[in-house]
């Protein structure tokens, strides 16, 4: 087995940042919801990995299995199109290595993120907005410049995370493995991000293998195309997609939720305010799915959430009033919160699962 970073550190000295991935606290919510007081709630905080993300996951694994096969020499380039923690997590396992690092952005990638990339000696390289597509995704332009950079630049490297077939191993071999580790085995339900299906796909593989009861609830943004609702713009990053990516099996799913960038970036105001967890927007999806779930079974249940990113990185839209008010989006509080999340329905598994044979 390819070792990229440790499941069990028996010491706090690291020999580089590789191995410090994954060695994350798993905190239970307690005011966010006062089903918090009949269910478990666990948020797995990858927001404390090194870069802050848990797409170094995927950045380590990926990097070192392209050292392994002979895609990837020193002193070579890698090139990747990324909205944000795949592109970070790449930069900083790039600048750990010495590889140069060129990732391929467009107008929506917010400028935190531009700075984050910068700081770590990532080169950016701009795609038009007039290469949008009908719903304003750049993603599909994005990758498709990312290619013909690789292919241009000698001793480049291409990871495409959206179609590598090696993206979910690094959450099955390590991810899973740290959940089983902290609960002494499996979770009633773990709740994850959809995005390009590496965490669901390996995460799944590990628990649908060895606890079959464990039930996998996907979420993804209201607008994506991934889950065959009606696709239309969205503001969230981290989430959606306007395809459905290759490592994506609608079979792995026991329940789907659709959240809108209004409930997701209210819940994460809530997780600010009530737990005082400064998350990115996709975790307010994430939590409102979780909790949305649970009002579905009256049994206690004990829910793994997966934490993808910090909130700072997103202070300049999520958390700025002036950019949500320019947006329309007005975050709800109180009784409003509660009720939206409770109305909050999941998507039927056979429109989900029409994506497999579309």
């Amino acid at each position: 087995m390819l070792q990229v970073f440790k499941t069990a550190l028996k010491s706090p000295l690291a020999n580089d940042l590789t191995e410090a991935i994954g060695q994350v606290p798993i905190v239970r919510l307690n005011r966010l919801s006062e089903l918090c007081q009949h269910y478990e709630f666990y948020l797995k905080l990858e927001s404390c990995n090194p870069g802050g993300s848990i797409k170094e996951k995927n950045a380590a694994y990926l990097v070192q299995h392209a050292e392994r096969t002979g895609l990837l020499a020193p002193g070579g380039t890698i090139v990747e199109s990324s909205s944000g923690n795949f592109g970070i997590g790449l930069a900083t396992i790039g600048a750990a290595r010495g590889y140069r690092v060129t990732i391929v952005v467009d107008a929506k990638t917010p400028p935190p993120i531009r700075r984050m990339l910068a700081a770590y000696g990532a080169e950016l390289v701009d795609v038009p907005l007039s290469a949008a597509d009908a719903n304003g995704s750049m993603q599909v332009a994005r990758m498709q410049k990312a290619k013909e950079l690789a292919q241009s630049i000698p001793g480049a490297w291409y990871p495409c995370q959206h179609c590598n077939p090696e993206n979910p191993t690094a959450h099955e071999q390590f991810t899973a493995r740290e959940i089983e580790q902290a609960f002494g085995g499996a979770p009633d339900a773990i709740v994850l991000g959809v995005s390009t299906a590496g965490q669901l796909g390996g995460i799944s593989r590990y628990f649908k293998h060895r606890y079959p009861q464990t039930r996998i609830v996907g979420v993804d943004v209201a607008g994506s195309a991934i889950f065959g609702t009606p696709p239309h713009p969205y503001k969230m990053t981290g989430l959606g997609l306007s395809f459905v990516p290759p490592n994506f099996d609608p079979m792995v799913l026991d329940a789907a939720y659709s959240v809108s960038d209004r409930l997701a970036f209210s819940v994460c105001h809530a997780l600010a305010r009530r737990e005082g967890l400064l998350l990115g927007g996709s975790t307010g999806a994430i939590a409102a799915a979780a909790l949305a779930y649970s009002r579905q079974h009256p049994r206690p249940l004990r829910l793994v959430l997966l934490n993808p990113d910090r909130g700072d990185r997103y202070l300049e839209t999520v958390y700025n009033q002036q950019w949500l008010s320019q947006q329309g989006i007005e975050i709800w509080e109180g009784k409003a919160l509660t009720a939206t999340i409770n109305s909050l329905q999941s998507v039927p598994l056979t429109l989900v699962r029409q994506q497999q044979s579309a």
